[in-house]
Order: C-alpha cells, then structure tokens, then sequence
C-alpha cells in the first residue's frame, strides 16, 4: 500500500512554486472579481460568496497537487566531491582537557 504512496511524485521545482503562486492569485483575483459583479447585479451578496469560493475550490485543485507543468526545471546538483583526508575529526569538546570538580 505504501509503495503506491511511494511511486506519486511529491516535489516541486521553485519556478513551478512561482507559476503556481501566480496561477493562485489569478484565478482567486478573477473569481472575486466576477464574483462581486453578479452579486452586484443581482444583488445578493451569497452568490459572491459562493463564485469566490468556487474559484478558491478550482484554484485548490490547479496549485495543490505537483503536476507535471511544475516540475519542468529540475535542479542540477553538483557532483559529490570524495572526501580526501579520511580521518576521523574530533569535536572541539573532546580535546580540551575536563576540569576536575572538587
């Protein structure tokens, strides 16, 4: 079962994070804004209600999940550099000397 959860890809490149945000805004802007027209119109403030929440539900479905148009940047890593003293470092607490407590 858990390997199922595994195999999901859950990341998210930071121009991915960038489109996202804008993508989030845009459609929370819109639907507030057509929103607050047909409650105008209309003039029953619940319909604004709904329609912006509506597009908070849409927006939530569109930037929530990783999907495949966020990950198109990945990040090249640099190589791992081999250690080349392989000697055991001591933490500086070991080398000075313990005080004796009388």
């Amino acid at each position: 079962m858990l390997s199922i959860f595994k195999s999901i890809p859950s990341h998210m490149d930071y121009k991915g994070q960038k489109l996202s945000e804008q993508i989030f805004q845009g459609v929370i802007l819109i639907s507030a804004v057509i929103g607050f027209v047909y409650g105008l119109i209309i003039e029953q403030f619940g319909w604004t209600v709904y329609i912006v929440l509506a597009g908070f539900v849409v927006s939530c479905v569109l930037t929530l999940p990783p999907w495949p148009m966020y990950r198109k940047n990945p990040l090249s890593w640099q190589p791992i550099i081999p250690e080349i003293n392989p000697e055991p470092t001591q933490k500086p607490q070991e080398t000075l000397k313990k005080k004796k407590h009388k």
